[in-house]
Formats: structure tokens, sequence, C-alpha cells
């Protein structure tokens, strides 16, 4: 990136090492400029949508964790999230704090993994982070913790740290002890410390002095948090929409060189979406902890220049860091590990039951059978006589029914017609 020309060039890179996924960039130079610049994703398309159709409403947090071995969280959770508001759910508070502390330790092992992996041999002049290890062991080493430490929070509160199996629309198959999520706070500790450290090792690093002008659009949370999990879409031009109204404000579409959907803001401008998108609009919300380290790698409240976004995924990572402990330290264990989420299709068939007449009070009881008032059933026998009580056929043992006029398979339920029978189990 320091070099100069000053004729016409095209650089060709048919695969680009250290990224996640397969991918070709193609670099025109005319006259010392950069004129254009094409990245090509010629991973195969894998059909998750193809693969979703026909399936229980239950079944996509499971199937989309696979996109990714690294971020699957980010998947199921929306995944998780699109349902429960076509169902009409809201999740408690305990579950969205679990579901956040799951999230932040994929921040940690991913960020971790980009940081260390990925992008600080770059920087440094290394062609892999194994020549990185030879010369800087304890570096590399601080990254492995990081990760690890991520690792150990998707395992405990996810079933494990790759593809979690704890995960289910409406919370969780199992929601931890307070016990289980305890032991996890020296680890955590540590990591908050590595990712410190983590910090002010990538601000060191010497940055091309350059500026993008794309708008950025990110998440910003309801719960005046950092944005992890959930939130409505803001962006840098001044726009807020909510997730349902992204294809009024996003085009996507197909181009040539790529497998992978091309996205602009309004069908007309590129957009930023990522670490910098993220921290520029909702710097004011990073803990105390992360915002110093920020102030001391020399952030100020908007970042612009893409080569310095290792330092605000560093930042980030001490964030989740942050924000894991206040979670775990908080934690006193849930009520439910998930809340209950019909079957969309069920519900849209289902005829909702309206009762009539008056509810029988129990102090002064109607004559009779005591359900009459309510029964659209009853006759004037219902009145002058209690019916007497029967052993329900095909039923248990001791489950039995009173009723003059109960329904049989030949005669079944109208609207409001529940109401005709005394059962006593």
């Amino acid at each position: 990136m320091t070099h100069k020309s000053t004729g016409d060039r095209l650089l060709t890179v048919d695969t680009l090492a250290r990224v996640e996924g397969e991918g070709s960039m193609r670099v025109q130079v005319r006259a010392g400029t950069v004129t254009d610049v094409e990245l090509g994703i010629y991973e195969p398309p894998r059909f998750f949508e193809a693969l979703l159709r026909g399936r229980s409403y239950l079944e996509p947090p499971d199937i989309t964790a696979r996109i990714c071995g690294i971020c699957p969280v980010a998947y199921q959770m929306s995944a998780c999230q699109a349902i429960e508001a076509a169902c009409g759910v809201t999740v408690t508070e305990e579950i969205r704090l679990l579901r956040r502390l799951l999230y932040c330790g994929e921040w940690i092992e991913s960020h971790a993994l980009h940081i260390y992996l990925l992008h600080a041999p770059d920087f440094l002049g290394y062609e892999s982070a194994i020549e990185l290890a030879r010369d800087h062991r304890d570096v590399v080493e601080r990254g492995l913790r990081l990760k690890k430490a991520g690792n150990t929070v998707m395992s405990v509160v996810g079933g494990r740290s790759i593809h979690p199996v704890n995960v289910k629309v409406g919370g969780f198959y199992r929601a931890p002890s307070r016990v289980e999520l305890s032991v996890l706070i020296p680890q955590l500790e540590e990591a908050l410390a590595d990712a410190v450290a983590t910090v002010q090792l990538v601000s060191t690093f010497d940055f091309p002095d350059f500026e993008q002008p794309h708008d950025y659009v990110s998440l910003r949370s309801a719960y005046d948090e950092y944005p992890l999990e959930s939130g409505s879409l803001v962006s840098t031009g001044g726009l807020s929409f909510t997730p349902a109204e992204f294809e009024d404000y996003i085009t996507e579409e197909h181009v040539a060189r790529s497998n992978a959907l091309h996205a602009r803001l309004r069908g007309v401008d590129a957009y930023v979406v990522g670490p910098l998108a993220r921290y520029s609009l909702n710097a004011d919300r990073i803990g105390p902890v992360s915002s110093a380290a920020a102030a001391e790698a020399g952030l100020g409240g908007e970042c612009r220049n893409p080569f310095r976004s290792i330092v605000v995924r560093a930042v980030e990572t001490v964030y989740a860091c942050e924000e894991a402990l206040r979670i775990v330290r908080g934690w006193h264990g849930a009520a439910m590990s998930a809340v209950p989420v019909p079957d969309p299709v069920k519900e849209k068939g289902r005829e909702r039951i309206f009762l009539t007449g008056d509810v029988p009070s129990p102090a002064n009881p109607p004559s009779g059978c005591p359900f009459r008032t309510r029964c659209p059933r009853a006759k004037d026998i219902c009145a002058q006589e209690m019916p007497p009580l029967v052993q329900a056929v095909g039923s248990p043992v001791g489950h039995a029914f009173a009723c003059h006029f109960p329904v049989t398979d030949d005669d079944p339920l109208t609207p409001g017609g529940e109401a005709n029978a005394a059962v006593i189990a």
C-alpha cells in the first residue's frame, strides 16, 4: 500500500489470502490513480433460502447457523427474531440478556481471530500468524487466549462453540444457572485485560492517511446499549428504519463477477457496515473500559479510515468482554428458558372462541348445571337438573364429565361450544 506508480497498471489477485471466504480482486490504475476496483466472490452459492422452504418454523436457527462456523450466532439470532416478530412474540429480559451474552462470546472469538490471524500479520510484515508467532509468541498466544475465552462463553450458553445447539425460537432449550455462569468470570477478567492490551498493540500500527466518504449504516439498540443482537437501522446520513423496512431502503442485486449480492442504499449509494459503522454511530454507548481504551488509541467519536478498522474491532473486543462480565455478574437465573411461540399456520386458521352469558357466581351458583349460563347448548333441563357424572369414553380411569348434551365424534364442536361440559379430572 505504500508504493507509488505514475503509469497504467492492471493488478489482479486470483485468490485473496486471509479472508473468511473465497474471493479475488482486480484493480485498475491509470496515470497513477486507482480508477476501478472489483471484488469477485466465487465461493459457490449454497442456497440456504431454498433449504428453508417447506421446513418447520422452528428449524431455521439450526439450519442458518451452518452458514458460518465463525459467526453462527449472527444467523441464529436473525432467524429467531424474524420468526418471533412474525408470530407476535416478545422474549423476556432474561432471555434477551442471555442472547446478548452468547453474542459477546461470538464477538470475542471472532474479533480475536480476525485481528491476530487475518489482519495483524499484514501490518507487521509476516506471511501468516505462524510466522508471527516465531518472533512474537506472546502476541499470538494472547490472541488465542481471547479466542478461547469467547469459545468458552459460547459453549456454556450455546451448548458448543461452533454451531451452538442450545438456541431455539423463543429462547433457549436450557438456561444456565448462576453458578454455571459465575465460573466464566476469571476467564473473562483475563480476556478483558488481553483485549485492552490488544487495543494498545494495534494502535501503534502504521496506517495510511485515508478516509472513505460513504454513508455508514448500523444497528441502534432500543436499550441504550452498544448494538449487538437487536435494534433499528440508522445511518450517518440521517436515515432510521426498522428491519421490517429493510427492502424499502436497501436494494440488493446480482452482478456478473460475484456470487454475493451487492447492496445499495436506496438503490444508488454504496454504504459501509461493520465495526467502523457501529462505532461511529454508537460511540456514545460503549462501556467505561472500552471508552478509555478508545481514547488512549486516539479514536474520536467517528472513524472513517478503513485501515484503522482493526483498532475499532479491538475496542469492540474490549466492549464484548466488559459487557459479558456485566451480564454474568448480574445473572440470577431465568424464570423460563424460552417463551412459547405459536405455530403461525395453525394460529391463522384457528377460530377465536367468544363466550356469552353471565359468569356463574360461586357464592350464589345457578340451579342445575353451574356452567349453563355461558353454554351455547343449554336447554331447560340444564336449569332444572345437575347432569350426572359419567366416565369419559376412551379416557384414563378417573377422567369424568357431567353434561346433559355431551359432544360426540358425530357432533363436532361449533365456535363457542367448548363450554358445554363440566369436566372433572
